[in-house]
């Protein structure tokens, strides 16, 4: 007890140093100390170490141009600043005193420049151009060059592309999805992936996820799908029950679906909307059930068909265009009720064709099937902002987009057969003025897309192409990275030639002859039957070499012919059998070895009463073989 105390209190009474305290304890220290700094005493040394330098450069100053201080030193205006306090290499006298006037901060400024006289009017002209071209957003559309893809024959109704740029995809009415890389192609421009995801169903919308892993593709069937980057399948839509009512009940839609996206924000989100008068979001990682469902509903509370749809750029809001004319906004988290609800946005029976939100948000495009254009404030929601009539739409799936700084608005105008050319139309944001125009094509502009890295307009046409409009200042990567690339020389297969030993150390007699060319190579292997693997013609007559002739190269052809050309008369089979019976008993080969012992006389039945009235019996009676 007595120990303990005294160890106790000899350990309270050193806890100052860590030997005393690791001596106590059982062990040498704590380790190493951490190290500390006086960050005064640093400055303070710099600070000296400037001024020595500075000293020194004075010095050779003075040595090299015999006087005692610099012009500049007198006129710098401050008493407080002596030489010993300048840091760094001289200044020329001139700049010293421009920056002493004017403080410009910068590499000196060329001869004969005064800091006090007017920019010329040169500048002052180039200055306003300047201006000019930044103010007008028309000199920022990208139409200087452009690329064809050529996706098929018939009307592309879908364009994707990825949030980096790389890659892009197109649906169309011929049920094909294609998938271009620009990196990848060359001057041929051909897309590297074509497949048929939804079989006989036209492509209806295709859209890149917001991390560019997966692609939503929305057909004319009511399930859709998300691919992958490379076409294969993630995830399919479960169909609903078509006999529910209640289309809050079902798991999935029960009719064509007419439009899909990605929530702006969360990746594994989308939603899509259908003719069974819902618009339904759906999670990546659940197949098996949609996540929510809105239903539009007309005035008198009837169900109506939602034509397009799409989220806010935050997404927080789901817009919804129906065929009553109708657009009705919902928040995301509440389903029952509309937010924002417009009953005459547009004529009643035509299809709103696209919704599309400005990128602050604030905006709201609507293109119709009633020809027009609208923007819409969603603050006041009552009536439209701006209205542009007569732009043609004979697709009930023609976009409209914002340009990447918000000042303009794009569409695409539809066109009939042999009925001129369709256009690409941009609106000033502000004003609405029809501010540029470009003819694409001589079929509709169906699909538009102007992403806002590449800085590059993608047209999907009503003719099967696909436009890429670019400029290569203001651009960057996309269609520049094709263009550049020299196509390709299609090589001539090489499987026929084979392959050439070098042995030279063989004897002449097994030495191969050296191969001169490849093309000449080629050429004579073709001309060798069993290298080039030349079929056999056909064959002529009776046939031959275990082929069978004309008629039908298949063995079943081949009998079928010799039973119809069989006319023997087999009607007594008993007479058929002992034809033979002669050659059998004076030649035994096959039965008659095995019964020498048992049955050396052959026994055969004899003729019944039966077989002679069978004999008997009138020929229309007889079976016909």
């Amino acid at each position: 007890q007595h120990k303990v105390n005294i160890s106790f209190s000899s350990f309270t009474g050193k806890m100052s140093g860590d030997g005393d305290i690791g001596s106590v304890m059982g062990f040498s220290g704590f380790g190493k100390k951490a190290r500390t700094f006086d960050f005064d005493a640093i400055f303070e040394q710099t600070r000296r170490t400037a001024i020595e330098r500075s000293q020194r450069v004075l010095g050779e100053f003075v040595l090299n141009h015999g006087k005692t201080k610099p012009d500049y030193d007198s006129s710098s205006g401050s008493d407080s600043d002596s030489d010993s306090e300048l840091i760094g290499p001289p200044v020329p006298p001139q700049h010293a005193a421009q920056e002493d006037e004017d403080e410009l901060v910068g590499p000196p400024l060329p001869p004969g420049y005064s800091g006090s006289t007017a920019h010329s009017d040169d500048d002052d002209e180039e200055e306003a151009q300047d201006d000019d071209d930044d103010d007008n957003p028309v000199k920022k559309i990208p139409d200087t060059h452009e690329i064809t893809l050529q996706h098929g024959t018939k009307t592309v109704s879908a364009l994707g592309l990825d949030p980096s740029g790389a890659r892009l995809v197109t649906g169309g009415y011929d049920y094909d999805v294609r998938f271009w890389d620009f990196a990848g192609m060359d001057q041929a421009l051909q897309a590297f992936r074509s497949l048929q995801p939804c079989e006989c169903h036209q492509i209806k919308s295709l859209q890149y996820s917001i991390t560019g892993d997966v692609i939503l593709v929305v057909s004319g069937n009511a399930q859709a799908k998300v691919l992958d980057r490379d076409g294969f399948n993630v995830m399919e839509c479960v169909k609903g029950d078509q006999y529910i009512v209640d289309m809050a009940n079902t798991k999935g839609h029960t009719a064509m679906l007419n439009c899909g996206c990605w929530h702006p924000k969360i990746k594994e989100e989308f939603m899509t909307c259908s003719n069974d008068g819902t618009v339904r979001t759906w999670d990546l990682n659940s197949e098996k059930k949609h996540k929510s469902v809105f239903k539009p509903r007309s005035l008198q509370g009837k169900k109506v068909t939602p034509t397009c749809c799409t989220y806010s750029r935050d997404g927080k809001l789901i817009a919804a265009g129906c065929q009553d004319g109708t657009i009705q906004i919902w928040d995301r988290n509440l389903s029952v009720h509309t937010k924002f609800h417009c009953r005459q946005a547009h004529t009643p029976g035509s299809d709103t064709s696209c919704l599309s939100f400005s990128y602050d948000g604030m905006t709201l495009a609507s293109r119709g099937g009633d020809d027009t254009l609208k923007t819409w404030d969603i603050r006041n929601f009552r009536k439209p902002v701006n209205v542009a009539t007569g732009l043609t739409n004979y697709f009930s799936m023609t976009d409209c987009c914002f340009s990447p700084d918000d000042k303009l608005l794009v569409t695409g105008t539809s066109v009939k057969k042999d009925g001129g050319n369709g256009k690409l139309v941009f609106f000033d944001r502000g004003s609405f003025q029809r501010v540029y125009e470009i003819e694409v094509t001589n079929a509709s502009v169906v699909r538009c897309l102007w992403h806002p890295k590449l800085n590059q307009i993608m047209v999907g046409t009503g003719n099967g192409l696909a436009k890429v409009y670019y400029d290569p200042v203001k651009s960057h990567r996309g269609a520049k990275l094709c263009v550049v690339k020299s196509q390709r020389k299609e090589k001539q297969a090489e499987t026929l030639t084979q392959d050439y030993i070098i042995t030279p150390h063989a004897l002449p007699m097994f030495r191969e002859a050296r191969q001169r060319s490849t093309r000449k190579q080629l050429e004579k292997d073709r001309l060798d039957p069993k290298k080039s693997h030349k079929p056999e013609p056909p064959v002529s007559g009776p046939g031959r070499g275990g082929r069978v002739a004309a008629h039908g190269g298949t063995l079943s052809s081949f009998i079928v012919k010799n039973i119809a050309l069989d006319k023997t008369d087999d009607s007594n089979p008993r007479e058929a059998i002992l034809r033979h019976a002669k050659d059998a008993s004076e030649n035994p080969y096959w039965v008659a070895p095995a019964y020498t012992q048992t049955q050396p006389e052959p026994v055969f039945a004899e003729e019944s009463e039966e077989d002679e009235e069978a004999d008997k019996e009138p020929e229309w009676k007889k079976r016909k073989i």
